[in-house]
């Protein structure tokens, strides 16, 4: 109660100030955040008393979170010119410096050092919205789409028509590839601030990219490979900082190519996709399934295998054991190759594909020869007939398409000749006859 009366006596023997009075309520403003009334009873307390350091220094302060940093400046530089205890210029000077490298930063696309800056500047001005603004939009660029979001809604909960950050939440959407919510928040940024021009570039982008993506989409459902592929490949000129959308642009041109026999160029698109995001899955399956196209089984198996590590499905495990099956019959010989016939043909087709074969690398043929010619002739007469063998029995032929081992059916002692005598009927059926030019030839069938 003493300190109570005594209070009441000092304030009725010395009244406050004008000025006191009126940087108290802008104190209490300020707390509120509510900076521009902060701003004009600071005003107001320094036209009353032009002399007091304390008032510039909140101004100052005030200034700051308004972001009008020269102006922050120059009242700290007037409070240290009247207390030069006063350290409040300090922070202005270092704000400045730091808005100053996040400009040359955000200039060169340096976005990490953006975002160093801005958080250094955020540790003396924490509510400025200017700064948290560009933290943001530099997160979303740098792909951390959940932390620029997260900024981005705590300024819009406290003002839900900022602008700024309408375009921050518009951006990330359309970075993740959510085109049509994006173009919502870029509307209504424009909405409340009908000339930003990032929301308007973005807004313009984004419509482009949807309308080209889906043109090119309506192509290929359509079976118009060429016009698909080409629409693709306009769409990836629109926009290159947007990754996800890209990436599945170049998986979308690889399908088109693939269907187009544009094997290689699809393998290549595919890999770009894969550059842009590592994790996705369905550029890995295109391009393996390319790679199977192609024959090239082991980088075939690498990519099945970093699908099914990732997804353990069952039809990226049958997916993995195809491709391993087909690298393994791929090191062994290739019998359909050996005959020159489809891995569908017939047996008709079979034993035609023998009969020229057989007769066209036959010894006798090449008897005036070269040693290494005859040589050569000979294992290939050889690897004839064991492809025969194979394919013209359905026990042997279904093993071997299975990628079963055929070692356990004598596949190593069997004589090549015999086979040729069967399948013409015996000795005396046919003969060489070669004049004395070397391979020159005719048949001469009993």
């Amino acid at each position: 109660m003493k300190r109570n009366g005594w209070s009441e006596k000092w304030n009725q023997t010395f009244p406050k100030t004008e000025a006191e009075i009126f940087k108290e309520k802008g104190n209490a403003f300020y707390i509120k955040k509510e900076y521009s009334e902060a701003f004009n009873y600071y005003t107001k307390a320094i036209d009353a008393c032009p002399k007091n350091a304390s008032y510039y220094g909140n101004r100052a302060a005030t200034l700051m979170m308004l972001s009008r940093f020269r102006e922050a400046l120059e009242d700290s530089q007037q409070a240290v010119r009247l207390d030069d205890c006063f350290t409040k210029h300090k922070n202005a000077a270092a704000l400045l410096e730091f808005e100053k490298m996040a400009e040359y930063g955000f200039e060169k696309r340096d976005f990490r050092k953006v975002v160093f800056c801005m958080d250094r500047a955020l540790e003396f001005a924490s509510a400025c919205h200017k700064f948290k603004i560009l933290k943001a939009e530099c997160l979303a660029l740098l792909g951390r789409y959940h932390e620029a979001q997260s900024v981005a809604s705590d300024i819009l909960r406290m003002d839900s028509t900022n602008a700024d950050a309408l375009y921050v939440r518009g951006l990330c959407l359309y970075y993740e590839d959510c085109i049509e919510k994006a173009v919502q928040f870029f509307v209504q940024a424009l909405r409340m601030a009908p000339d930003h021009e990032k929301a308007r570039l973005a807004c313009r982008n984004a419509k482009a990219l949807k309308a080209k993506k889906e043109e090119g989409n309506n192509a290929f459902k359509d079976r118009d490979y060429d016009a698909a592929y080409q629409l693709y490949t306009e769409a990836l000129t629109i926009d290159p900082n947007n990754i996800k959308t890209n990436a599945k642009l170049y998986c979308n041109r690889a399908t088109a190519g693939a269907k187009l026999n544009k094997l290689e160029q699809a393998i290549e698109d595919c890999s770009s996709a894969i550059k842009l995001d590592d994790s996705y899955i369905k550029a890995y399956l295109r391009r393996a399934q390319c790679y199977m196209d192609l024959e090239q089984y082991e980088e075939a198996v690498r990519d099945y295998e970093k699908v099914y590590h990732t997804e353990k499905t069952k039809e990226h495990k049958t997916l993995l054991k195809t491709a391993q099956l087909e690298l393994k019959k791929s090191k062994r010989k290739d019998y359909y190759k050996v005959l020159g016939v489809s891995k569908d043909a017939t047996e008709d087709e079979i034993k035609k594909a023998y009969r020229k074969r057989a007769l066209m690398h036959h010894p006798d043929r090449h008897s005036g020869a070269s040693a290494e010619v005859q040589k050569e002739e000979e294992k290939k007469f050889k690897e004839v007939g064991e492809a025969f063998t194979v394919l013209s029995d359905p026990k042997k032929k279904s093993r071997y398409d299975s990628g079963q081992d055929l070692d356990d059916d004598g596949m190593g002692d069997f004589d090549a000749n015999n086979i040729f005598k069967a399948f013409f009927g015996g000795p005396g059926n046919f003969s060489f006859e070669t004049n004395s030019a070397p391979g020159n030839f005719f048949f001469q069938f009993g």
